[in-house]
Order: structure tokens, then sequence, then C-alpha cells
């Protein structure tokens, strides 16, 4: 356990097994609360300490970029935020800005018919829907020379994507949105539904590591015992982190 996110935990090490399957395995994914009653612990902190450790370790930190088609467009988390509209209303102070992409894959169904699935996504907090930041997320998340659908905002110029193949997909309407880029819109629609029913809402500082359980279950979703042997396997490379880090957000 040491030198893992399991570091001077004093959890039996089968109590931490047992909570990175209920964890990778658990459809509608697993709160500190129900954790805490699942494995008989005795302190709600302790639960939430374990699963805060173990969404560290669901990101691989030499994970490959996405590639080919891809989705990319950004939502609001959190709220209401009384008096403001559209991308602006990041800034106040219920609301979270979160940047999605998403990989559309193309198959042929039983009728010959061409349809289109997702397959990986990312998902990444930030401060707004400027050029500078949906750059910095499309870089770090997409492989340059993939093809990216967006809605047309501003944000997505011509200096954000360098070195990427754009096409706009104007949308005219929000109530539109959804048919131009079904598959992060859906992504993004199934987020909120998780973060509001399993966790009852969260706080912004936190997000990213919600975030990050979501992608790695969204990822894995057709092989549920692949992703607890993955699961396992990043946690025991990753660094530890303090409660002191958790309780910050880092």
């Amino acid at each position: 356990m040491a030198g893992t996110v399991m570091h001077r935990s004093h959890v039996p090490i089968q109590e931490w097994f047992w909570a990175a399957y209920l964890v990778a395995t658990h459809t509608p994914g697993i709160s500190a609360l129900q954790l805490q009653r699942q494995l008989g612990i005795g302190s709600y902190d302790t639960a939430w300490h374990m699963l805060h450790r173990l969404r560290k370790g669901m990101v691989n930190e030499s994970r490959t970029r996405l590639q080919g088609l891809i989705e990319a467009d950004e939502t609001h988390v959190g709220g209401p935020a009384k008096g403001k509209t559209g991308r602006g209303v990041a800034a106040a102070k219920d609301k979270t800005l979160v940047a999605g992409t998403v990989e559309v894959l193309a198959y042929t169904d039983q009728e010959n018919r061409r349809k289109e699935r997702a397959g990986r996504v990312r998902l990444q907090v930030i401060q707004d829907a400027s050029e500078t930041s949906i750059g910095a997320f499309v870089r770090a998340n997409v492989e340059p020379g993939s093809r990216l659908r967006t809605d047309g905002w501003k944000g997505y110029s011509d200096t954000a994507l360098k070195g990427y193949k754009h096409s706009v997909r104007i949308i005219g309407s929000p109530e539109r949105s959804h048919r131009r880029a079904p598959h992060i819109h859906r992504v993004f629609s199934n987020l909120k539904t998780w973060l509001n029913g399993t966790h009852h809402g969260v706080e912004p500082k936190y997000l990213q590591s919600y975030l990050d359980e979501y992608v790695f279950r969204f990822n894995r979703r057709m092989t549920p015992m692949a992703a607890f042997q993955t699961l396992l396997g990043i946690s025991l490379r990753r660094d530890p982190l303090t409660m002191d880090q958790l309780r910050s957000g880092g």
C-alpha cells in the first residue's frame, strides 16, 4: 500500500479492493454514504476519503488522446445562476463550465444503414469558453489531425483549433443542439443526471474528481470487470494523497 493512493490508510487492504470493485462495477455509481454502509465503515469521512483517492486513481496519466471524428462542446454544471444567460454564465459562483469531447464511431446496422455511436469521452473544468481555454483543452485531449464538429462558437476559432480539421454545425437555437451534436449532448445530459441522482450535487472544487470518475466509467461501460482491474492497476501507480489535499480539491 505504501507509495500508492492507499498510502498510510488504516483501512484493511481487502476493504480497499472491495471498494474499488463497487466503484468500478456498480452501474449507477456509489456515494460515500453508500460505500460507508456497504463496507460497514464507522466514519463517513473515511469512506469519502477512500472514494476520492480511488477517483484520483481513475486517471491514467499516459492515456492516449481521442482521435478521428470528434464532437466538442461545453456545458454548465450547477446553478441556477440568476440574471445571466449564455456562455458567460460560467462567471456565476454557483455555475461551473465543463468542456467535453467525444469520439464519434461509425458502423453499419443489420439493414446496411450507416449509424453513429459514442466512443471514448473526455471532460474537464475550464475557466471560460475563450479560444485560449478551449484550445488548451482540445490540444490536451484530442490527437492533432482529427476532425472536430462544433456549433460555431467563436471560442472554436482557427487559432484554437490549429492543426485540426474543423466542421461547423450551426445550431440556431438551444432546442436544436441535441440534433446537431447528439453524442456530446447525451454525455452532458447523463452526467448531470448522475451527479444529481447518485451524488445529489457536487461542490465546484470537487467537480473535476467526479468528472474523472464519470469518464472512467463511461469509457469502460461495456467491460465492468476490466474496469475493476484497470482501477487497481492505476491506483497502485498514483502518488499518495492526504486528506488536506483532497479537501482543497487538489
